[in-house]
This record gives C-alpha cells, sequence and structure tokens, in this order.
C-alpha cells in the first residue's frame, strides 16, 4: 500500500513538528515571503513580482504553507475581477521580524563569509596542486 504524501507530512509533523515549521519559515521562498509583507498586505502577482525569479507554483505552494501554519492572512475580496491580498497575522510578523534580522546580519556580514569562502577555497586547491 502506498503512502500518501498527506500522510508523510502528517507522520513527520506528529514527530518533530517545530522542526517543520522552522523548514517552512526559513526556506528560500518562505524567508522572501515574509520579509516582504513585513511592509504591507500585497495581492498574489505583487507579490511574485516583489520576490522575482519564483514560479506562481511555487509561490502558491509556500503562501498555503505559511497559511496553514498560521503565519500568512489570506483575504479573497468578492469582486469582480477576484481580488486575493495576503498579510502577516500577529505570529507571522514575529516570524518575519526574526528572519529579517538574520537577513540583514547576512547582509551585513557578506564580507566576512566571502573572505571565509576564498580563503577556504584556496586552502582546498593548494594541496591537490603539490
Amino acid at each position: 500500500m502506498a503512502v500518501s504524501e498527506s500522510d508523510r507530512r502528517d507522520a513527520a509533523e506528529a514527530m518533530c513538528p517545530h522542526r517543520l515549521v522552522l523548514e517552512h519559515v526559513t526556506s528560500r521562498w518562505g524567508v522572501l515571503v515574509l520579509i516582504r509583507l513585513l511592509d504591507r498586505p500585497h495581492r498574489f502577482s505583487e507579490l511574485r513580482r516583489a520576490i522575482g525569479r519564483v514560479s506562481e507554483k511555487m509561490l502558491t505552494q509556500t503562501l498555503q504553507t505559511l497559511e496553514r501554519d498560521g503565519l500568512v492572512h489570506r483575504d479573497a475580496q468578492p469582486v469582480i475581477p477576484p481580488r486575493v491580498d495576503y498579510s502577516l497575522t500577529g505570529l507571522g510578523r514575529e516570524a518575519a521580524e526574526q528572519v529579517r534580522t538574520l537577513a540583514l546580519w547576512t547582509e551585513k556580514r557578506m564580507p566576512e563569509v566571502q573572505q571565509a569562502r576564498a580563503a577556504y577555497d584556496a586552502a582546498r586547491i593548494r594541496p591537490e596542486q603539490g
């Protein structure tokens, strides 16, 4: 009997729920969505443009995951054409502020990271050449 993706997700969540939420918050697209929504609510298309290089499918999945975790609120307006806005919940704002702090630290420390990478790469190349 095949195990469905939903059953696998439920099993993983039951074993270690906080790790799963951490994965969602710190995923490539999760980080960018949370940081972007800190400024203000966004419609799907403007969020996609603001983030850049994310497929419609991945952005949809990321938003649904963050909504399921209680971090993002989806507000569908009953108008024509349909209007859907995404915003952070209180919990989402708290997570986004933490993620933004890490992102700012990364930006600030990038020169040191690049130096460390260069030193590491140089040390790995030299022994092979000798």
